[in-house]
């Protein structure tokens, strides 16, 4: 194998799945270091002590498989017809509803969004819940593999689209930008992910920074 198949910013080759695994068990991880990267500025990463009630549970699936053998996840385009987020790009999830755990949610909203149930995903681990303050939703973002490439079937009321994304393109510091938003009148600082055409931002993209980081501390290790 040659030295360039060895450079932890070109991971195509060699990026695994116990690569993956050893990066969701990562102990002294500096979570919010991650996040920071990129979560829009100014915005709390934490609930506000003096905020009545609790924090919305909910849950989404980073669903990795294999495509042209490179580790690959699937995001979605929300359609016109969902409450919240409309046309913006996120992870297959949602709200926890009565009874059910976010691990739970994650599977059963992976399932009616894009039509990949649960008896074939296999979990193989968890990132750190994420706050919300917009909406008061604490996400809580599960990892999965499956060994092929599913069939997917998105609901088309929930999804005008999916997006392939490569772990390598998660890793490649061209596929990321920053500028400035006015959003319901105040000045933003946004920092997002690029994929084919389509930005990736807010709350997924900070999900999608953790990973992204722990992945890099796996990737550093090896040299």
């Amino acid at each position: 194998m040659s030295e360039e198949h060895h450079d932890p910013l070109n991971p195509s080759v060699f990026l695994t799945l116990e690569d993956v695994r050893r990066a969701l068990a990562l102990r002294d991880f500096d979570v919010l270091a991650a996040w920071q990267r990129m979560a829009p500025r100014p915005r709390p990463l934490q609930r506000p002590p003096d905020r009545e009630g609790n924090a919305k549970p909910a849950g989404v699936l980073i669903l990795l498989y294999p495509l042209n053998g490179v580790l690959t996840f699937v995001l979605t385009r929300r359609s016109d017809a969902v409450a919240t987020h409309k046309r913006q790009i996120s992870l297959p999830g949602g709200a926890v509803e009565p009874g059910e755990t976010p691990e739970q949610t994650a599977l059963r909203e992976t399932c009616e969004e894009i039509g990949v149930c649960s008896g074939s995903i296999e979990l193989i681990g968890a990132l750190t819940p994420v706050y919300v303050v917009v909406s008061d939703f604490e996400i809580h973002p599960f990892v999965g593999y499956l060994p092929r490439r599913p069939a997917f079937r998105p609901d088309p009321i929930e999804v005008a689209g999916l997006l392939e994304m490569p772990l390598p393109t998660l890793l490649d510091d061209a596929s990321k930008a920053r500028e400035r938003w006015i959003r319901q009148g105040e000045s933003f600082d946004i920092p997002f992910y690029r994929c084919q055409g389509q930005i990736i931002w807010g709350a997924t993209a900070i999900i999608l920074s953790e990973f992204e980081a722990r992945l890099r501390a796996v990737l550093a290790s090896r040299l």
